[in-house]
């Protein structure tokens, strides 16, 4: 069981999540600096965490909405972080599927910052609250993408048993 470290509300986009002033940085093990960076308080508290631990970060609606950019996922997944939003916007949730971001869709999620969150079975259990909030589950073959690590590792998986 973690805790939320951070609550966002609806809209928050590619932009937000990773600048655009950043894009020359491509790589997935230098992007994570650099999440939230126009967000000071939750960018310290990401470069500064060394607990490896997983965190939860609670949005609103249409989290990741803007631009394609596929850095707003990996410089995400660069924190072990849990993405947990009413829902996402299309192209990054792809985007974080392709990554292996975990993302949880939770239309009704209710939760604050240090609220322990446990995720069990198709529910999100705010042990703080005391509440259960129902989740949107993954198409199954997403889903296998995501436990896989990513798209290519799930591919790599693939081939590996084809041989």
């Amino acid at each position: 069981m973690s805790k939320v470290i951070y609550k966002l509300e609806d809209d928050i986009s590619t932009d937000i999540i990773y600048p655009g002033r950043y894009m020359a940085t491509v790589l997935p093990t230098e992007t994570p600096q650099f999440a939230f960076d126009d967000i000071r308080d939750l960018n310290e508290m990401l470069n500064n965490d060394k607990s490896g631990e997983v965190k939860y970060l609670v949005a609103g609606k249409n989290f990741g909405c803007g631009s394609s950019r596929e850095q707003a996922a990996s410089t995400l997944k660069g924190h072990n972080l849990i993405i947990i939003a009413r829902d996402f916007a299309r192209i990054f949730l792809q985007n974080s599927i392709n990554l292996g971001l975990q993302t949880v869709i939770c239309p009704s999620i209710e939760a604050e910052v240090g609220d322990e969150i446990e995720l069990v079975g198709d529910k999100v259990v705010n042990k703080t609250k005391g509440k259960e909030f129902a989740t949107v589950p993954l198409p199954e073959a997403r889903q296998a993408i995501v436990d896989a690590g990513g798209l290519i590792p799930y591919t790599q998986m693939k081939l590996k048993e084809r041989m």
